[in-house]
């Protein structure tokens, strides 16, 4: 376990990491969750092994500190994300992101391009959402007031979110959880599409094949944006899949490794 102080105050952003060849790859986990417990069995994943890999912990999730005076935007978390990224001495990082993590990751190859060579983003939220009391995802967990969900709402959302992702949901601070939820809902602006839309390095989008096209495939295509669908998985598709998840991120790697080469 490693660990860099990404806030004025000293909070601490951890992560694990596993030694091997650069460009080094960084996993970075969604709302609730936590890299090492979604994403180990991928970085030791035969097709993928070998790089020098961080599964890192956003700030307030997993083994990071969860600081209550931190806003949690998805630029708070970007910034804090590059903060760690450089005292780990990363710099052109391949990024590998789910769900909040992929939306995380666009901001952070926008705000810090330096720090980011290429995106595999899975099942990344790309537009803003509307709240939805009763929910079980982002959406749910926003309908809160912030007040409401500290008084007892978090009971609520462990009771619908179940047990499997609960045992991670469980490690973030609930503030922390609750203003994420609230920032990923509202995204950024210009949106996450939009800057995933401008960005100039290799970019690949992994969805489940069964939650069918990807709304603004034809626009994404054309700005070079590589949409693949993963079959046999729902929104956790390391997990549901992880050897199709392997290959599709190893194709998604090979292509650029296959036009450097080039």
């Amino acid at each position: 376990m490693r660990d860099a102080a990404v806030t004025p105050e000293g909070d601490r952003i951890r992560w694990v990491e596993l030694p091997g060849q650069e460009p080094p790859r960084v996993y970075v986990h969604g709302l609730g969750a936590t890299s090492p417990a979604y994403f180990t069995e991928i970085a030791v994943h035969p097709l993928l092994a070998g790089h020098r890999s961080l599964l890192i912990d956003l700030l307030g999730h997993g083994i990071s500190d969860r600081p209550t005076s931190f806003d949690y935007t998805l630029e708070a978390h970007a910034d804090a994300l590059a903060a760690a990224l450089t005292a780990a001495g990363v710099t052109g990082a391949e990024l590998i992101a789910h769900s909040m993590g992929g939306s995380v990751a666009i901001v952070l190859a926008a705000r810090h391009p330096r720090l980011v060579s290429r995106l595999v983003l899975v099942d990344a939220n790309l537009d803003p959402i509307p709240r939805a009391a009763g929910s079980s995802g982002s959406s749910g967990i926003a309908a809160y007031t912030e007040q409401q969900f500290l008084a007892g709402g978090w009971e609520e959302v462990r009771d619908r979110v179940g047990p499997h992702w609960w045992s991670t949901m469980r490690l973030a601070g609930r503030e922390a959880l609750h203003r994420s939820a609230v920032h990923l809902v509202r995204g950024t602006a210009p949106t996450m599409r939009e800057l995933l839309l401008d960005l100039k390095i290799p970019r690949t989008f992994l969805l489940p094949e069964a939650d069918g096209p990807l709304p603004g495939t034809d626009a994404l295509t054309a700005a070079g944006v590589s949409v693949v669908a993963v079959p046999d998985c729902g929104h956790n598709i390391m997990l549901d899949n992880p050897e199709a998840f392997a290959r599709a991120t190893a194709a998604a790697l090979m292509d650029r490794a296959q036009s450097n080469h080039a």
